[in-house]
């Protein structure tokens, strides 16, 4: 009986964390927040890297078509400075350069947002911060597309991604505001979104290896981690061709005002 609950909590974070890892909610927050609340204690990195993972490759899986478009027409522009390519080349180039400063942010300054920002009364704040950022630009509707993109509009999101290191504060939705209050179209922001979060995610999964690896209780817990990264998966894909809708109907009204009920809760109960 105890280990059939420990598979049902598993398969509820895993779920939970894929489900709010695509929308503009922050799916770390949450997944704190269903600790906190749950009562359940996860020690380490190990789980929360294992479950970000399934969401990569869920987006590895939606976006594959534009990942190889962008690979053949990137090296075909390297090596025939095909014209045709150059603009799919340069999109890759914005992705390398969006994705520098939530690296260099992240290394810089990972303890100190562990140690002073991983609160639970942090992230009930931030998804108010949240819900204010996808308030505001509800209404845009921008004419940049992908070929219109600028270094500048790359290292503005890539700030707005590295904001997102702090508990609570959605990494879809803080850089979806930023490229829409570039002037980026809803689909254009949404695909640079998404495209810029895989080379980060990668980045994590590399270096934190070596947590889920040497995991103390991976052996213990390796079927309720199994059933976990395939519960966020199937969450995270479905999850986020749910948000391709909404965007599409031009609908973030209602995740702002979903973070503008469940912050104050959060701050209020915790």
């Amino acid at each position: 009986m105890e280990e059939l609950l420990i598979l049902i909590k598993y398969l509820f974070l895993g779920l939970f964390q894929g489900f709010t890892e695509p929308i503009p909610v922050s799916s770390s927050g949450h997944l704190e927040m269903a600790e906190y609340f749950l009562g359940l204690e996860i020690e380490g990195m190990s789980f929360a890297l294992l479950v970000n993972t399934a969401s990569l490759f869920a987006v590895l899986i939606i976006y594959r078509s534009d990942l190889l478009r962008l690979i053949q027409n990137g090296l075909a522009y390297i090596t025939t400075k095909d014209k045709k390519a150059e603009s799919d080349f340069r999109f890759i180039l914005y992705l390398i350069v969006g994705t520098i400063p939530a690296g260099v942010i992240g290394i810089l300054f990972e303890d100190f947002i562990e140690l002073h920002l991983a609160s639970i009364k942090t992230v009930g704040i931030t998804l108010v911060v949240t819900g204010l950022a996808l308030w505001f630009i509800r209404n845009l509707k921008g004419r940049k597309n992908d070929a219109d993109l600028t270094f500048r509009d790359a290292i503005i999101v890539g700030l707005a991604q590295a904001v997102a290191l702090i508990p609570g504060i959605s990494r879809s939705g803080a850089t979806i505001v930023a490229a829409m209050g570039l002037g980026m179209k809803q689909e254009t922001a949404l695909r640079y979104s998404f495209l810029l979060y895989i080379p980060v995610s990668v980045g994590g999964m590399i270096l934190g290896a070596s947590d889920i690896i040497n995991d103390p209780n991976l052996a213990q817990l390796a079927i309720p981690y199994t059933v976990a990264f395939f519960g966020s998966l199937i969450a995270s894909y479905f999850s986020l061709k749910w948000f391709m809708n909404i965007m599409a109907r031009g609908n973030l009204k209602y995740f702002a005002i979903y973070c503008f009920i469940v912050g104050p809760l959060v701050v209020l109960f915790s």
